[in-house]
């Protein structure tokens, strides 16, 4: 006899009181400071998230942060070394998350399976790994130019490298 699989066991508003429980009991300072999986305090919170209703083969964690509001989602590629300058995204949070390469933020790199959260207002920059980065986006505001509302031929979808 199979086990059923059954995701549906927690409310949403559930879930997010796992979360603030885990920042608790962590101690995890999370007001106006960008995290990332790399932190040592944010790695004693997320080892509290474990997800026990997974079929046979996975492993699933809850991060320890959430959006408060809707959010918009973008796919970015990078070239090599390439860099951001410092900026912030005033409207609302964000998280990064590395699907391949990596960014070197602060005296950190985040690679493949790692993930950066940044409070609404909050000042950063960084910069690519030697090989590229292919990172996903989810943002409490719209990150797109305003020549984007008016003329989508401005922008053509870049090939990725060869192996990417």
């Amino acid at each position: 006899m199979t086990e059923t699989f059954d995701p549906n066991q927690v409310t949403f508003d559930q879930g997010l009181e796992r979360i603030r429980a885990a920042i608790g009991q962590a101690k995890l300072a999370v007001d106006k400071r960008i995290l990332t999986s790399q932190d040592e305090d944010v790695k004693k919170a997320q080892a509290l998230l474990g997800v026990s209703v997974v079929p046979g083969g996975f492993r699933k964690y809850q991060l320890p942060v959430y959006l408060s509001k809707p959010s918009q989602l973008f796919i970015t590629m990078a070239e090599a070394n390439a860099e951001v300058p410092e900026h912030s995204h005033d409207e609302g949070d964000g998280i990064r998350f590395i699907a391949g390469g990596s960014i070197h933020y602060g005296k950190k790199e985040l690679g493949p399976g790692d993930w950066m959260f940044i409070p609404a207002g909050t000042r950063y920059s960084f910069r690519v790994g030697v090989n590229g980065a292919i990172m996903c986006y989810c943002y409490c505001c719209c990150c797109a130019g305003r020549a984007d509302l008016f003329d989508p031929s401005i922008w053509e979808r870049p090939q990725l490298a060869q192996g990417a």
